[in-house]
């Protein structure tokens, strides 16, 4: 009878971590970076090549960081959200093009619109990997002193932005 118990016992385990997993919303990846001060990096913008942005230079501000690609499907799905975002100007969008060719995102966001303050190049990945990011579409709540105090993994919605993100925003600028 004993030797029964423990796979019992392993197997009750493991449906219990199953059971939770599946529980969760994969859009809600617990990140090591909430609450703590955003990684800082120096890439040049895609429309000013010339220029270069550091997220020091958006101290004192609430701001959003969103990772894109043009490659991105789900950037795409995203895309109206943040232009819709943007012409609100409800808080700064700072883009962080990933691992894409800057043709290619400069020709995705004349084609669309762009919705961003402006775009950095993160051409290798190195800012991305920095910041923890799994795949694109992620964007970041960064506050006034650089902390990240949110991450969406996956597009952005509509739903996200008046249930979750903008509150936190008001919240924030308080």
């Amino acid at each position: 009878m004993k030797r029964y118990l423990i796979p019992l016992a392993l197997f009750l385990a493991l449906a219990g971590f199953l059971a939770r997993g599946l529980t969760r919303d994969p859009h809600e990846l617990p990140s090591p970076l909430i609450g703590r001060q955003a990684p800082l990096f120096e890439l040049p913008q895609l429309q000013a090549t010339a220029a270069s942005f550091t997220p020091a230079s958006m101290r004192g501000q609430v701001w959003l960081l969103n990772v894109w690609a043009s490659w991105c499907g789900a950037c795409r799905q995203e895309h109206p959200v943040l232009m819709a975002l943007a012409k609100r100007g409800d808080v700064p969008l700072v883009g962080l093009d990933y691992k894409d060719a800057p043709a290619d995102a400069q020709r995705l966001l004349a084609q669309h619109g762009d919705p961003y303050r402006l775009s950095a190049v993160d051409r290798d990945g190195r800012a991305g990997m920095d910041y923890g990011v799994y795949g694109v579409p992620e964007t970041y709540l960064i506050d006034r002193d650089g902390i990240i105090r949110f991450k969406q993994v996956g597009p952005l919605t509509e739903a996200v932005l008046r249930d979750k993100l903008m509150p936190l925003v008001k919240e924030l600028r308080k």
